[in-house]
Parts: structure tokens; C-alpha cells; sequence
């Protein structure tokens, strides 16, 4: 396994994994959530289940994020962390391992991303794995609290606590940026066969809402519900669980 620091187009540090195998039978890239990082449990997990099937396994830490890469947190978009993915790719073409169709995995805000990259580029992706997926923001809108979001904007900023006890501080331009992102706009482009993985207990990106973007998917797909899962996966037997669901939809791409 080896990590490298690239340049995105903002010439900012991004810290890359790549894990190679000798006769690798495909390509993949692995995205996290807002504010998440590649050594996360849940994107090792995902990746775990590629590398046991020896594929070339590509994660990366976003800029504006908690990993390795450039960047504050509180100025983290959709735009910054989709500009990272492309960039990601692009640097990839030029890699002796490089391979196209490739497989897109994403969580929750990197899911978004993976369906907008896969919605622009569909020749170029092979299946597309969205766990807890961030849809648009219609939808998510239903999910917040309406005297939440309308602090957050008197502030300019939200200042919450996350799971790990981290203090987190993001800014109202966030929300600006992500209006303008709807995965339901292009959905037609993705024919690829296509992994919706969810939560039940999932507050933040529904399982209604993954049932929408499901029924309109075109082409061969799956969803799964995990159930007792939240909408960040950490309970063990849920990773295992998830793996299990990764390792055969691998045999069957």
C-alpha cells in the first residue's frame, strides 16, 4: 500500500492511498462523507471488501476535511470535495494502474458526488456504490429542523459536537453551495449497475429518500437496508454485514 500527496486544482495537498495488487481485476475509488477521512472504519471496511478481490483500491481524504489532505473543515462544499474527486481521477489517468470502466464508492456526501461524477462521465464508470446517500437538497431539507437552519444562517456558521467529541464548525455557505446539487437531475445517465446501501435508523439521508433515487435508477440495482444501522456504519456486526453485501455484488459486476 502506498500514499501519496497529489495537487488538486487549487494546487492544495491531497493525501492518496493506493493499494495495488499484481494482477489487479479492477479499479476502484473510495470516497468519505463530510468530514470524514479514509482511515474511517466504515471506508476501510468498503475498501477491504475491493482489496480481497484484488482490485486497486484508490481512497483519498478530501481537502476541507478531518483527514491528511489541505484545508479547513468549516469551509468544506459539495464543490470542494466533487473538484477533489475529479482531480483524484484525473491525476489517476496517468498512473501505470490505471484502468477504465472503473467502480465509484461513496458515503453520504462523497455518495453525491460519486452520482454526479458517474452522471457526467457514465462511460467511464463501470458500478456505482452509494451507502447513505445524500440525494438533493429537497430532500435533505426535510431532515433538518427548520429553526436550525435558520440560526445557522443568522449565524453564518454551526458549531456542533461530533460523534468523536471533535468540535466541529462549518459555514452557512455550505448549505448555499449544496442547493445547487440535485443527483435526481441526471439519473437517466446512470445505467450502470448500482449498490444503495442504508441505514433504518438513519436520520440524516432517509431511507425514503434512497427509495426515490432507487426507483428511478434505469439500469440493474440493489438497495439494502441495514438494520439498527445509523447513518454512519461503526457497530461491528453491521460492518461485517456490509462487507458480506460488498463481496457479493463484487462477484456479480
Amino acid at each position: 500500500m502506498e500514499k501519496l500527496f497529489i495537487k488538486n486544482r487549487k494546487n492544495q495537498k491531497v493525501s492518496v492511498l493506493v493499494n495495488n495488487p499484481e494482477k489487479p481485476q479492477g479499479l476502484v475509488f473510495v470516497m468519505h462523507g463530510l468530514g470524514g477521512y479514509k482511515e474511517q472504519s466504515h471506508m476501510v471496511n468498503c475498501a477491504s471488501a475491493f482489496e480481497e478481490k484484488d482490485y486497486t483500491v484508490v481512497s483519498f481524504d478530501t481537502t476541507n476535511s478531518f483527514g491528511e489532505s489541505d484545508g479547513q473543515f468549516e469551509d468544506a462544499t459539495i464543490t470542494n470535495y466533487y473538484e477533489d474527486l475529479e482531480d483524484v481521477i484525473n491525476w489517476s489517468k496517468d498512473q501505470s494502474w490505471y484502468q477504465e470502466p472503473f467502480v465509484l464508492v461513496g458515503h453520504s456526501l462523497g455518495s453525491i458526488c460519486i452520482l454526479l461524477y458517474a452522471e457526467k462521465y457514465p462511460k467511464e464508470v463501470k458500478a456505482l456504490a452509494p451507502t447513505s446517500t445524500v440525494v438533493s437538497w429537497e430532500l435533505s431539507v426535510k431532515s433538518e429542523q427548520e429553526g436550525d437552519l435558520k440560526q445557522w444562517q443568522e449565524d453564518g456558521i454551526r458549531i456542533w459536537k461530533g460523534h468523536s467529541g471533535k468540535i466541529k464548525r462549518l459555514k452557512w455557505g455550505f448549505v448555499e453551495d449544496r442547493k445547487q446539487y440535485d443527483a435526481l437531475k441526471e439519473v437517466n445517465n446512470l445505467t450502470m449497475p448500482t449498490l444503495l446501501l442504508v441505514g433504518d435508523n438513519d436520520t440524516a439521508t432517509l431511507p425514503d429518500h434512497q427509495q426515490i433515487l432507487f426507483d428511478k435508477l434505469p439500469g440493474k440495482k440493489e438497495i439494502h437496508i441495514i438494520k439498527g444501522a445509523e447513518h454512519t456504519f461503526r457497530e461491528p456486526k453491521h460492518l461485517e454485514e456490509i462487507k458480506y453485501i460488498f463481496l457479493k455484488w463484487i462477484d456479480s459486476l
